[in-house]
């Protein structure tokens, strides 16, 4: 019989950084519970961060990029996607100018994730179109 192992994380739902104690078994998640000695929600969870977990190993998940090619989506590589992405940005870009291209940044993740978009945005790009969901 396999044992149940403990795993301390810190959840992945948002940016808010709560503690979280996954149990798992047969290299598979089983359950997950708040961690009662993190700082930040002290044993709580939200129901995300409680339930929302079997897409973890889920047949569906997406383990590699994929880009569409004659109206279909293929895998691709990391490599190959980026500079696919960056392609296209710079076609944009030069076609219809920085204004064209816009970024929606999240108020659930991290203040990192945010600055560099917008960073990225403003630098790379040279545009001001930012907007989040936590603008309201």
């Amino acid at each position: 019989m396999v044992a149940v192992s403990q795993v301390r994380t810190v959840c992945g739902y948002c940016g808010t950084g709560c503690g979280l104690i996954l149990e798992v078994k047969d290299n598979k998640i089983i359950k997950i519970r708040g961690d009662k000695g993190a700082p930040v929600n002290k044993g709580q969870t939200c129901v995300k961060g409680a339930f929302a977990y079997t897409y973890v190993h889920s047949e569906e998940r997406l383990k590699s990029p994929l880009i569409r090619k004659a109206g279909k989506l293929i895998e691709t590589t990391w490599e190959e996607a980026f500079s696919y992405i960056a392609g296209r940005l710079g076609e944009i870009k030069s076609n219809f100018g920085p204004d064209a291209i816009s970024m929606f940044a999240c108020a659930r993740t991290t203040n990192e994730s945010n600055y560099i978009t917008q960073k990225f945005m403003r630098a790379a790009i040279g545009s001001n179109n930012i907007d989040g969901c936590n603008r309201t």
